[in-house]
C-alpha cells in the first residue's frame, strides 16, 4: 500500500451530487446521473449519492403512477447497472419501484455490475406542499424483504447497511429526505448497528432559510451519531410548477462542513470529500454513551443485515480531499479564532477566580519571565483580580534572572509588569545557584563552561523554590505559567521546578493557541493600552528557557532547536492525543498540511516570513522526537500535575482530565509504526 494513499490511512472519498434533472423523462436522467459517475470515477470516489428519485424527477405528480414511466425507470437503473461494470465507485441512486402491487420511494445501492440493495423511504411527508401517501407506500417497518430488480433477486427493507468487504471502516446506511427531519431519523439505528456514513438522499424544495436547517440537520446528526453525513437535494431541471430547487449538496462530518457545493447551479455538479471512517470508529470506541445507546435500542446490530460487497480500492496516491488545517488549535477563521479565544480567556479567568474564592485568596505569585507562557498567565491573573474586585498590586510578579537571562527578555519583564500594575520585585538566583553548584561540586563553579542538565534545572528549580517560599512568606499561592506543548514534550522541570505550582491557567493551552491569546487581548484591549507595545515585542521573541548563555557566535539556546517546531509538535500533540491516530497516519495529514506553504488557509495576522514548509523527511524527525518523549519519557511529570481549567477539546494532558496512562510505559509500538509506515521521503 502507497503511504501517500488516502485510502492507506482510513479514507472514504465520498460525494453528494446533484445531476440537472429532466421532468419525467428517466432515460435523459439516467446519462445526466451516468455523467457524473464517470466524473466520479475520474476523481476517484469512493461513494456517489444521487438525489431523491433522481430517475424519474421527483416533483411529477400522479405520474408516479404510470406504468410507462415506471418501465422506463427500471430500464435505465438497468442501464446504470450495466454501466458501473467499468466504474470503482459504489452508487446510490433514488428511483421510484414497484414490489408485490406498491409502489415505493427507494434508494437503490449498487457497484460493479451488481444491485447490493433497495432500501424504501420510512416516512412520507403528507403535509403542506407534500402528498408523497397519494403515490408511495411508508417503509417504516419493512425489513427482510427482498426484490427482483434489473435480473437479480437484492435484499430489500429498511433494515440494510452496506460495508466494503476489503476496505476497513467503509460502511453506510441509507435514508431518504424526510426520515431525518422525523423525531427518529432512521439514520440514528443505522449508525447504532455500525454504519458510519450516514447518506440522504433527497427532493427538497427549497423555500427561504432552508438551506441553513438542511445544514443545522446533517451536521447535527453526524455529531450526535459520531458520522458523517452525505446530502444531495433535487437541482437544476426539477419541475417549477409549484416549487423551487437549489441543488444543496453537503458532506458533514462530526458536526463540521467538508464539503458543500453550489445553490442554484445552472448544470450538474458534485460535493467531493474524503471522510476520516477510522477517526468515526476511534470516536465511537472512545465515547461509551453511543454504545451504550445502542444497548438501549436493542442492539440494532442484531435486526440489521449486513450487505457486503468487494469494493477493489486501488490504493494509489490521488491526493487528498479535504482541508487540514495547519494549526488545530487555531481556527483559520477570524470569527470563529476570535470566538475561541474570548471563550478561552474566560475559561482561564473564571477557573482561578474560583480558586481565588475557595482559598480566600488575595494575593498570588508569578514567576514574570518576559516569554510568552508567563505573560498570558500574567494577563489572565490581572482579569481575574479586575473582575473580583481585588487590587492588581496584589498580584506579586518576580523576575529571576540567571545566567543566561537577556536584557531584551528582562526588561520586557519589568515592562509589562509596571504597565499592568502589579507588585514586581526582582530575585537574582545566580548567588544561590553558585552554592548549589559548590555544594554539588558540579564544574561550573570551578569556572568551566559545563552546561548539562543539572546547570539548567538547578536554575529552573531554584526559580520555582523561591516562588513557593515567597508564596508561604506573602500570604499567597504560586500560579503555573506552564503550557499544553510543554507538558506534552516533559520540557519542564519537574516536582521543585516550572512543572509544578499551586494552580496552572495555562495547562491545557497550546503554545500555538496562547501566541493568538496574547494577541487577542491585545487587540481588543481587554486590559492596559500601554501594555501593548511590550506584548508585541514578547509575541517575537524567540522561545528559550534562557539557561544556558549564549554560544561565542551569539546564539541563544533555542527550545524548537531541540525538541521541533512547537507548531509541528501542536499538530502531533492534537492527533495522536484527541483521535488516538496511528502515527503513519499523523504524519499524512501534516504532510497534506505543511508540504506547500501557498495551499490551504493560514490564521488571520500570520506573518509573511514565518510561514514555513516541512518536508516528510522533517516531520518524520520530529514526529519521532514527539513519539519518543511523549510516551517513553515524560508521563510521570503528567502524572502530578496541579489543578488547572480544561479549556479546548482533547487538549488536556491531567491524570483526572483526558489522559491516563503509564509513567512506566515506553514508545516501542509507536516508533516502529512509524518506522515501518513512513518513507523517508
Amino acid at each position: 500500500m502507497s503511504f501517500h494513499s488516502f485510502h492507506t490511512h482510513g479514507f472514504v472519498r465520498a460525494a453528494g451530487c446533484t445531476p440537472r434533472i429532466h421532468v419525467g423523462d428517466p432515460g435523459r436522467n439516467a446519462e445526466e446521473t451516468l455523467a457524473l459517475m464517470r466524473e466520479g470515477e475520474a476523481r476517484h470516489c469512493d461513494l456517489m449519492v444521487f438525489p431523491e428519485l433522481g430517475l424519474s424527477a421527483y416533483a411529477i405528480d400522479d405520474l408516479h403512477l404510470q406504468d410507462a414511466l415506471l418501465d422506463a425507470v427500471e430500464q435505465s437503473l438497468a442501464t446504470l447497472v450495466e454501466a458501473s461494470k467499468a466504474l470503482r465507485p459504489v452508487f446510490v441512486v433514488g428511483a421510484p419501484i414497484r414490489r408485490n402491487n406498491r409502489l415505493y420511494n427507494c434508494a437503490v445501492v449498487f457497484s460493479r455490475g451488481a444491485i447490493h440493495g433497495v432500501v424504501p423511504k420510512s416516512f412520507l411527508p403528507n403535509y403542506r406542499e407534500y402528498y408523497e401517501n397519494r403515490w408511495f407506500a411508508p417503509g417504516a417497518g419493512v425489513a427482510g424483504l427482498e426484490i427482483k430488480l434489473a435480473g437479480s433477486v437484492v435484499p430489500f427493507g429498511t433494515d440494510l447497511y452496506f460495508a466494503a468487504s476489503d476496505l476497513a471502516d467503509f460502511t453506510f446506511h441509507v435514508e431518504i429526505c424526510e426520515d431525518f427531519w422525523t423525531a427518529t431519523p432512521p439514520s440514528t439505528r443505522g449508525a447504532l448497528a455500525g454504519a458510519l456514513i450516514l447518506c440522504n438522499l433527497s427532493a427538497s424544495n427549497v423555500v427561504i432559510g432552508k438551506a441553513e436547517e438542511r445544514a443545522l440537520l446533517c451536521a447535527s446528526q453526524s455529531v450526535r451519531c459520531h458520522a458523517a453525513y452525505v446530502y444531495s437535494a433535487s437541482g437544476p431541471g426539477e419541475s417549477t410548477t409549484d416549487l423551487a430547487w437549489d441543488g444543496q449538496a453537503t458532506i458533514h462530518e462530526l458536526g463540521a462542513m467538508l464539503a458543500h457545493s453550489e445553490r442554484f447551479p445552472l448544470k450538474s455538479q458534485m460535493a467531493v470529500a474524503d471522510v476520516d471512517v477510522e477517526r468515526l470508529r476511534q470516536e465511537r470506541m472512545r465515547t461509551v454513551t453511543f454504545n451504550a445507546a445502542a444497548v438501549a435500542a436493542g442492539n440494532p446490530e442484531k435486526s440489521f443485515r449486513r450487505v457486503e460487497f468487494a469494493h477493489q480500492p486501488e490504493f494509489i496516491d490521488a491526493g487528498l480531499e479535504r482541508k487540514i488545517d495547519r494549526f488545530p488549535f487555531v481556527p483559520d477563521d477570524p470569527l470563529r479564532l476570535d470566538l475561541d479565544c474570548y471563550e478561552a480567556f474566560n475559561i482561564q479567568v473564571q477557573g482561578l477566580m474560583k480558586r481565588m474564592q475557595v482559598t480566600n485568596g488575595e494575593r498570588l505569585c508569578i514567576g514574570v519571565s518576559g516569554g510568552l507562557d508567563s505573560t498570558h498567565a500574567l494577563l489572565v491573573a490581572a482579569k481575574a483580580f479586575d473582575t473580583l474586585g481585588l487590587p492588581r498590586k496584589n498580584i506579586l510578579g518576580f523576575t529571576m534572572p540567571g545566567f543566561a537571562t537577556s536584557e531584551g527578555t528582562k526588561s520586557n519583564a519589568w515592562t509589562l509588569m509596571n504597565a499592568l500594575g502589579i507588585t514586581g520585585e526582582e530575585i537574582d538566583i545566580k548567588p544561590a545557584a553558585m552554592q548549589m553548584f559548590n555544594d554539588l561540586g558540579h564544574p561550573f563553579a570551578k569556572g568551566e563552561a559545563l552546561y548539562d542538565v543539572t546547570f539548567e534545572n538547578v536554575q529552573a528549580g531554584l526559580r520555582t523554590d523561591y516562588l513557593f517560599r515567597l508564596a508561604n512568606q506573602r500570604k499567597a499561592f504560586v500560579l503555573g505559567t506552564g503550557d499544553l506543548s510543554e507538558l506534552a514534550l516533559g520540557w519542564c522541570t519537574y516536582g521543585v521546578g516550572d512543572h509544578m505550582s499551586h494552580y496552572n491557567v495555562n495547562g491545557s493551552v497550546a503554545k500555538t493557541l496562547i501566541q493568538y491569546l496574547v494577541r487577542w487581548v491585545m487587540n481588543k484591549n481587554i486590559l492596559d493600552a500601554r501594555a501593548s507595545e511590550t506584548l508585541h515585542a514578547i509575541l517575537y521573541t524567540e522561545i528559550s528557557p534562557e539557561l544556558v548563555p549564549a554560544s561565542k557566535k551569539g546564539e541563544l539556546q533555542s527550545t524548537q532547536s531541540r525538541i521541533g517546531p512547537y507548531e509541528l509538535q501542536d499538530f502531533h500533540l492534537y492527533y495522536i492525543t484527541r483521535f488516538g491516530l496511528r502515527p503513519s497516519k499523523v504524519a499524512f495529514l501534516a504532510w497534506h498540511a505543511w508540504h506547500d506553504k501557498e495551499r490551504g488557509d493560514w490564521p488571520p495576522q500570520f506573518p509573511e516570513a514565518d510561514k514555513r514548509t516541512y518536508t516528510l523527511g522533517e516531520i518524520r524527525k520530529w514526529l519521532q522526537v514527539f513519539l519518543y518523549r511523549f510516551f517513553e519519557i515524560s508521563q510521570f511529570k503528567r502524572s502530578a500535575l496541579p489543578n488547572g481549567p480544561k479549556v479546548v477539546s482533547g487538549g488536556n494532558l491531567s491524570p483526572r482530565g483526558d489522559w491516563r496512562a503509564p509513567s512506566d510505559g515506553n514508545a516501542r509500538v509507536w516508533l516502529q509504526e512509524l518506522e515501518r509506515n513512513v518513507p523517508e521521503r
